[in-house]
């Protein structure tokens, strides 16, 4: 059974709560999950953070260690939350489409020493 740990949409209509987690990749998003991770509010506030995001570290590990797989999404959020390290495999980094070119630019050429 491949899990994944993503996220299940929850709530009234623009009002959405996201629920984090642990659930056969095979399933649809909203069905029934493995385990209940966290939850992610993108409309609660609080004083120091504009997004409130309630999570189970060590499950969330243990899954993890076990061979889940996250989401995109998950795995941005997990990076925010300091659970997972920037050069994780299963890092958000953006990598460019195509190759970049550096460009070298010239040198001026200095002058001669006077003496």
């Amino acid at each position: 059974m491949p899990v994944r740990i993503r996220m299940a949409m929850h709530g009234q209509a623009h009002r959405k709560l996201f629920h984090i987690v642990a659930i056969n990749s095979k399933l649809r998003r909203d069905a029934k999950p493995a385990e209940l991770l966290g939850i992610y509010d993108p409309h609660a506030f609080d004083e120091r953070n504009p997004r409130v995001v309630r999570w189970s570290v060590d499950r969330i590990r243990y899954w993890l260690s076990v061979g889940a797989v996250p989401s995109k999404s998950v795995t941005r959020l997990l990076e925010l939350g300091g659970i997972l390290a920037k050069d994780s495999p299963f890092s958000s980094s953006i990598r460019p489409q195509h190759p970049v070119l550096k460009v070298k630019t010239p040198k001026a050429p200095t002058p001669p020493a006077s003496s």
